[in-house]
């Protein structure tokens, strides 16, 4: 089997469990949008329906059904007779999302250097080690896992779910761009700014701790600007 051919297996796509009726759209969904997310499909890469009902074991109208509300979600574009792609990354989505996410979570911070408790501190420095480890044996997937979990630990440990769910929200076309600018060199500088966050928290400065924050999230946006310039097909600009 070529290359081209064992690409359309999908082989990165798990056959479907059967589960009650009617939820095997959802089932679909997630599964998609797990695989744009990942990058399985790269921004701009048209998805093979037939390969897809293969992989997943099921029928054509799931599929079509869940490619629907990816793109109502933006993560699908949908070309009449042409048929389905992972979206390219809208630059000017990413930075609202990445507004939204720096005004909120430099508030969080803040209040996490005033009132996060101690055990949430010690969870945030268990997640720091693990980075550390993550870093250290070039685990690229565990050091996204443990920085995503760096960033919940504060909201959750605040008690926020309605920060949370507008974080959440805005998450899914970021998450496509950390993974794009993921690298050795990244996770460390990663890891060095999430210690100066964590810093600042633990010693209760408010205001050192929003710093840092915005310092991390704006420096996510420089780098996103040197790649989107170095690799134009994967976004659109306007």
């Amino acid at each position: 089997m070529g290359a081209f051919d064992k690409r359309k297996s999908y082989e990165f796509l798990i056959p479907l469990e059967r589960g009650p009726r009617g939820n095997t759209t959802e089932q679909v969904e997630r599964a998609l949008r797990s695989a744009i997310v990942d990058l399985d499909f790269e921004p701009g890469e048209f998805i093979d329906k037939g390969a897809v009902c293969l992989a997943l074991g099921v029928s054509r109208f799931p599929v079509s059904e869940a490619l629907a509300r990816l793109a109502a979600e933006g993560l699908v574009e949908i070309l009449p007779q042409r048929g389905s792609r992972a979206a390219r990354i809208r630059l000017p989505e990413i930075r609202e999302s990445m507004l939204i996410r720096q005004a909120l979570e430099c508030m969080v911070a803040e209040k996490a250097a005033e009132l996060l408790s101690a055990a949430d501190m010690d969870a945030l420095r268990e997640n720091l080690r693990a980075q550390q480890e993550a870093v250290e044996r070039g685990d690229r997937p565990g050091f996204y896992a443990l920085d995503l979990a760096f960033h919940t630990i504060l909201v959750e440990g605040l008690n926020l779910p309605r920060v949370a769910a507008v974080i959440d929200a805005s998450r899914a076309n970021i998450d496509r761009v950390r993974r794009l600018l993921s690298s050795p060199r990244r996770h460390t500088v990663t890891l060095a700014e999430h210690r100066e966050i964590f810093h600042a928290i633990e010693t209760r400065d408010p205001q050192a701790a929003h710093r840092a924050m915005a310092a991390h999230l704006e420096e996510v946006m420089e780098e996103l600007g040197r790649f989107s310039a170095e690799h134009a097909d994967v976004f659109v600009h306007t």
